[in-house]
């Protein structure tokens, strides 16, 4: 899933492609660069964002969605709105991005099980601007069990709204209301979540936590735009273990570790066992 922010205050590209023209273009690269999916979003969600108005939102990602559906793209537009969800799938996406999980807005659900889409639906419990009063996750199973309690929560919502099971993806929410300890438990048990019987998105790309990791001798977070290969190692460890997607700012590089771990499968398949008659 390559991300197509069209937003002036995005944390990884914000303003780089606040217009239609240099959206549509950028998603256009990441199609060639080998996305699957293209995710269109006109809210930012970084930590301490205030929410632009419907009509802002709207002007922002319709038109985009429109050309790169025309152009044969695969369209997910990244709402909390059902207004904007309504336009978009109206405008040629096949998929809501929903990272409140219909939290933020419950007709988002009904809308969605009116449609054909496929409806991700991420672990959240605030807006951006204050989500990291909610970073707490001291009850029985810690942030794994926690996060997986809530998401089947979010699902059986989906489920109940008329949504088919084959067409709900769950994703846990890193960054969103964590802390970067709880990024990396559930990275690391992602298979408490995969229990809950629906496939996996996993947003990791450029994230702080992954700055904070990589942070110089003097504590400083290495710069957003630099954090690629740490991108990469995630995507390809997630290949491996089989989730549904992976978003993600720099497609190619990605694609190419994909490739790598195709192969490397490919070769197990038809090289003999050393030892073997």
């Amino acid at each position: 899933m390559g991300v197509v922010n069209v937003t002036p205050d995005s944390f990884s590209d914000g303003g780089r492609y606040a217009d239609t023209d240099s959206a549509v273009a950028h998603g256009l690269r990441l199609l060639a660069d080998g996305a699957d999916l293209l995710d269109v979003g006109g809210e930012s969600t970084r930590p301490g964002a205030t929410r632009p108005l419907v009509s802002e939102e709207l002007d922002r990602v319709v038109p985009v969605i429109t050309e790169l559906a025309e152009a044969g793209a695969r369209v997910s537009v990244d709402t909390m709105r059902s207004e904007v969800a309504s336009a978009a799938l109206e405008a040629g996406a096949s998929v809501v991005n929903d990272v409140s999980g219909g939290l933020a807005d419950p007709d988002i659900l009904r809308v969605v099980a009116d449609s054909e889409a496929t409806y991700v639906a991420m672990h959240w419990r605030a807006h951006a601007d204050h989500m990291a009063d909610f970073a707490t996750y001291d009850g029985p199973g810690g942030v794994v069990g926690t996060v997986r309690d809530e998401l089947a929560e979010r699902a059986w919502a989906a489920l109940s709204a008329g949504i088919a099971a084959e067409r709900l993806v769950l994703d846990p929410g890193l960054g969103f209301a964590k802390r970067g300890d709880h990024n990396w438990e559930l990275l690391a048990h992602l298979d408490a979540l995969a229990g809950l019987g629906h496939p996996l998105l996993v947003g990791a790309s450029r994230k702080s936590f992954l700055g904070r990791l990589l942070a110089d001798e003097a504590g400083e977070p290495r710069p957003v735009d630099e954090r690629e290969a740490a991108v990469v190692a995630i995507s390809t460890v997630l290949a491996e273990v089989g989730v549904w997607g992976v978003r993600v700012h720099d497609v190619r590089s990605t694609r190419d570790a994909f490739r790598v771990v195709a192969a490397l499968h490919a070769a197990r398949q038809t090289t003999p066992r050393i030892g073997a008659r």
